[in-house]
């Protein structure tokens, strides 16, 4: 019963104050609304982003090279020596992975694991006296189409035409629109080490990724090691594996077992998924700031219904009413405005998703126009409307521990 009247109360000086109580509602269903479109734009550009990354290319990449530098046989037969030996010169060696074969055997027999050698290398195509640089990918067909998106991103071809066309080559829409390349026409491909082959184009594709489509061509492996005069050489092994948060660590372990530099999605872009936390921390400190200011609408609010109401107050807590129960009073407004706020905000927010939907634009680096990626899932709904809650309690708790503390006897009496 006594439940019901405090609810009856805190109801009633909502009402008195309306115009206020409107404001600050309003500013409450402002900040869940805009915190539900941006945080579904934000996530979503982010699930986008990394599934563009993994879906293009490898989730681990094992490289030729090594994370440091080999010391010199002088500083290894001589750790301690006293003599400094400067302006050496590095010994050169043959670059390629040693046992790749192997490697890629021993790896492909765990399970959820795809693995393949490759060899990577840059090369000119040239046709009707046009030239283009282009990154020259020598890959196995049968694994690649499990590695990336090459074989379903294709136009006209197959990559699978690789195993079947005598020195055949698969490029990009956008170099074939660059040379005015075709379907079965032939290529003149250089190498940096000047060799010169005519490969057939068997195959043309377009992932929607500027830097793939204009700027990097398919071929054998073998056809890669002639042309690059690097026979029997692998200098990439390129893994995939079922789970790709877990590809951090399983590099490292890799690299540990083999020695050779091997870097995970995450490592190669981490300049990039850092731009994430950079911008998520922007957007909620803004929302944030909208939910500030909301909850100080609240806190005036009830801090003046506080000073006004005094003697009400007292006349309350004379006729049976308990420090608890006026704090109830005043937490109960705040709450009201917060649950308000918190519907109005997820209607707010699902028309803002619901206009964000229909907008196309083109990323730069991208060629095809597009949607804004939205996650539309409770998660952000939920954050959204917690968030208005608590600012809304909260905001209204320290005048509500006030208004308990009122002494209805000095009240009464005239004192302040």
């Amino acid at each position: 019963m006594l439940w019901r009247v405090s609810m009856g109360i805190a109801a009633a000086q909502l009402r008195y104050r309306r115009r206020q109580t409107l404001v600050s509602t309003l500013g409450v269903a402002l900040g869940v609304g805009f915190f539900v479109a941006t945080s579904a734009l934000m996530s979503g550009s982010e699930q986008d982003m990394v599934k563009r990354l993994l879906d293009n290319a490898p989730h681990i990449t094992i490289k030729d090279e090594f994370r440091e530098a080999a010391p010199q046989p002088v500083f290894i037969a001589f750790p301690q020596g006293a003599v400094t030996l400067t302006n050496t010169k590095p010994r050169e060696y043959l670059r390629g992975i040693k046992n790749h074969g192997a490697m890629v055997e021993e790896l492909s027999r765990q399970p959820g694991v795809v693995a393949e050698a490759a060899l990577m290398g840059q090369a000119i195509i040239r046709y009707a006296s046009k030239d283009a640089s282009a990154g020259i990918a020598g890959v196995d067909p049968e694994k690649e189409r499990f590695l990336t998106t090459i074989e379903s991103d294709m136009l006209e071809g197959s990559l699978m035409r690789l195993k079947t066309a005598s020195q055949g080559i698969v490029i990009g829409q956008g170099m074939s629109t660059r040379l005015g390349l075709g379907m079965d026409d032939l290529a003149t491909v250089v190498s940096p080490a000047g060799l010169v082959r005519r490969m057939k184009v068997v195959g043309i594709f377009r992932t929607g990724n500027l830097l793939l489509d204009e700027g990097q061509a398919y071929m054998l492996i073998k056809d890669a090691q002639v042309l690059l005069d690097k026979p029997f050489i692998a200098n990439r092994i390129r893994i995939k594996i079922a789970d790709p948060d877990v590809a951090e660590e399983y590099a490292s372990q890799l690299e540990s077992r083999w020695g050779y530099r091997t870097e995970s999605w995450q490592e190669v872009n981490r300049d990039f998924l850092g731009l994430f936390i950079v911008r998520n921390i922007i957007t909620y400190s803004i929302v944030g700031a909208i939910m500030a200011v909301a909850a100080f609408g609240i806190f005036n609010i009830i801090s003046t219904v506080v000073m006004e109401k005094r003697r009400d107050i007292a006349i309350l807590m004379s006729m049976g009413f308990r420090a608890g129960d006026i704090e109830r009073i005043f937490l109960v407004q705040g709450a009201f405005v917060g649950l308000i706020g918190m519907f109005l905000g997820w209607g707010l927010g699902l028309i803002l998703l619901q206009m964000l939907g229909t907008v196309e634009i083109t990323v730069p680096g991208l060629m095809d126009t597009q949607k804004l990626p939205l996650e539309k899932g409770p998660f952000q709904f939920g954050v959204g409307g917690a968030f208005a809650l608590v600012s809304a309690v909260v905001a209204a708790w320290f005048p509500a521990r006030k208004a308990a503390a009122v002494r209805p006897v000095d009240i009464i009496r005239g004192a302040t």
